[in-house]
């Protein structure tokens, strides 16, 4: 038995003699409560905050409107500005890009429905010694592991759902076309005609910003700690 055992059954049994009951109680609670954190405690109470943090954020953004009517809405691709500007004089033009833009915002939101499964099972695969560094790193550690160890699933759960969303208005071909076109002009920085790969990377751009302001709220809101074990290994953090 360690000397920190010895002192705490040592500081029970002489408040055993002095205490009531309900003062012993939490006499060895606050006593315990001083016990170092093993490593398993800190991987846990880790990856109990990231499941919890990841489980608000892409249900937000999967939600309808989660993406069209939020900070994370995404537009057309900069380079198109060059072309919608001189169509928007056309009759009925206006009307058919805002469905298009409708149209990316719906595909990722029905995207978003598979990031939380793929972000849960990288956060049970993480390792005593990643959930150590990730805890004591910097303010976006987590979103930084995460985003290493999913990108590559979430483009490919993501990229067909919003290809089908996109192809519901014909959005792809029409983008396609238009900027092949486009980029025959001579001396133009050329645009690219692929409009499902820029949708699939703005929507995960948008969620890895949802999942760092979900971080942000743990690593420094008291509050959002809502159990007892998040409460010690984050305090060893805030230490």
């Amino acid at each position: 038995m360690n000397f920190t055992r010895l002192s705490i059954l040592g500081l029970v049994f002489f408040f055993m003699t002095a205490c009531s009951p309900g003062q012993l109680q939490n006499v060895v609670k606050d006593v315990m409560n001083d016990v170092p954190l093993t490593n398993g405690q800190i991987g846990n109470g880790l990856k109990e905050a990231l499941e919890i943090g990841i489980s608000k954020g892409a249900s937000q953004l999967s939600a309808l409107d989660g993406y069209f009517e939020s900070p994370y809405k995404i537009l057309l691709p900069p380079e198109a500005r060059q072309i919608t500007d001189r169509l928007a004089k056309i009759p009925g033009f206006k009307q058919f890009e805002n469905e298009i833009v409708k149209k990316l915002n719906r595909g990722a939101e029905e995207a978003a429905k598979s990031a939380k499964p793929i972000f849960v099972n990288a956060i049970k695969k993480m390792s005593i010694a990643d959930a150590s560094k990730v805890l004591m790193g910097g303010q976006t550690a987590a979103t930084e592991f995460l985003k290493n160890a999913t990108t590559g699933d979430l483009t490919t759960a993501f990229s067909p759902v919003i290809q089908e969303s996109l192809d519901k208005v014909q959005a792809r071909k029409l983008w396609s076309d238009a900027i092949n076109t486009y980029n025959k002009i001579p001396f133009i920085t050329k645009a690219n005609p692929n409009l499902e790969e820029y949708v699939t990377g703005e929507a995960l751009k948008g969620l890895f910003s949802m999942v760092e302001k979900e971080e942000a709220n743990i690593r420094t809101n008291v509050g959002a700690r809502t159990s007892d074990l998040l409460k010690k290994v984050f305090a060893k953090q805030d230490n």
